[in-house]
């Protein structure tokens, strides 16, 4: 029984890999799904909100476009809205991103003598969100010790969970 069990557990994780997987493939975004972590975009997003991502190589990226992108020497993606576009002569596009609810651009938040983004620092486009849903995750990174809790209590659902 316990042997099923865990060979059940191991299916369910391993479907919800593939169908992580799968969006990654479909969307063309390294993460297909972001949650809001701050209010910097509000009244547009607001913490907690979960946004759809897509990441098309072939189509352009445009002034006022919501973007999520990476930063060198950040680990957490930042949601924010494109505001300028710089088009040079050879064709590469670079771009100014801020956040609907600050006052300044972004330049602070790039690296260190980085004015502009480009396509490759972009992880994906919002075409979507769900207010709000987001939120559980935003309190199991406030909350470690309720992550925790929450995961022994689904693993052992799983465990002792009988079939009838």
């Amino acid at each position: 029984q316990l042997y099923y069990q865990v060979l059940n557990f191991a299916m369910i994780v391993s479907s919800a890999l593939m169908i992580w997987k799968g969006l990654i493939v479909i969307t063309g975004s390294e993460s297909p799904i972001v949650v809001v972590l701050s209010g910097s975009m509000e009244p547009a997003f607001h913490r907690g909100d979960l946004l759809f991502l897509t990441n098309f190589h072939d189509d352009p990226i445009r002034a006022g476009e919501i973007v999520v992108f990476k930063v060198e020497g950040r680990d957490i993606p930042i949601v924010h809205r494109v505001i300028k576009i710089h088009e040079k002569e050879n064709g590469n596009i670079k771009f100014l991103t801020k956040g609907d609810n600050n006052e300044v651009d972004d330049r602070g938040l790039y690296k260190e003598g980085q004015n502009w983004l480009e396509k490759k620092d972009v992880v994906g486009r919002a075409r979507g969100f769900l207010p709000y849903v987001g939120m559980v995750t935003i309190i199991m990174n406030d909350y470690p010790k309720f992550k925790y809790a929450l995961l022994a209590v689904m693993g052992a659902y799983v465990l002792l969970k009988r079939e009838s």
